[in-house]
């Protein structure tokens, strides 16, 4: 069960008093960080991309991505300091916007929340350690195969890539931290082995197993 169940499900008389439902255009951002030291958000639709940028030489680095269920910002959250984040949509967004206080009271007073929320918390940290150790450990194929395996999902019975599929090659390379040129030689080489291939934006998995086999033995 997702942060989004539990809150409909148990929450829902905090739900109609204090939350409000906002949509927000593809391309456009959600909230500024300053914003968040105030209000918290769950998404009920679309994909949000959460990156850093070097407004100097124009470089991003996304540090993950976030689909429906998810919540922002766990940091703030917990720290009550601006966290310089840009939380910007993939796609059309529908957020369920609330009062950070309530949240705080929710992981204070709500035993069914708090069960949900430290695992997520988890989630997070061990994504963003995971990432740590992928910029500085692989080379940046390593670095792509492991970015499709963490997304490949059954589908009526085929393997989609629905978390990153359609995202723009320049979103892609800085998932993994590189640039769209390395990103699209890694690509071609993949697609010339017969592991993937590539129609439009579209990823497509022809052979996992082997794709698989390049992943690092851990």
């Amino acid at each position: 069960m997702h942060a989004l169940e539990v809150i409909e499900k148990e929450l829902h008389e905090d739900i109609a008093r204090f939350g409000r439902v906002t949509q927000v255009k593809k391309g456009d951002t959600l909230m500024r960080p300053k914003e968040c030291m105030e209000h918290f958000f769950v998404i009920l639709e679309g994909r949000v991309k959460i990156s850093q940028i070097n407004f100097e030489t124009g470089k991003e680095q996304i540090l993950y991505l976030l689909t429906k269920g998810d919540m922002y910002d766990v940091v703030s959250l917990l720290d009550g300091k601006v966290h310089e984040n840009i939380a910007m949509a993939l796609d059309d967004v529908k957020l369920l916007v609330f009062p950070i206080e309530l949240f705080r009271e929710w992981v204070e007073t709500k035993p069914s929340f708090n069960k949900l929320f430290l695992p997520y918390v988890g989630k997070q940290l061990r994504d963003m350690e995971n990432l740590a150790s992928d910029l500085s450990l692989y080379d940046t194929t390593t670095r792509l195969v492991k970015l499709i395996a963490r997304n490949i999902e059954q589908e009526d019975g085929k393997q989609t890539l629905k978390l990153i599929n359609n995202l723009s090659h320049e979103e892609l390379s800085s998932l993994i931290g590189t640039v769209r040129k390395v990103l699209n030689r890694n690509l071609q080489t993949l697609k010339k082995e017969g592991l993937i291939d590539i129609k439009r934006k579209e990823i497509c998995i022809l052979d996992s197993q082997n794709l698989l086999e390049h992943l690092p033995d851990v």
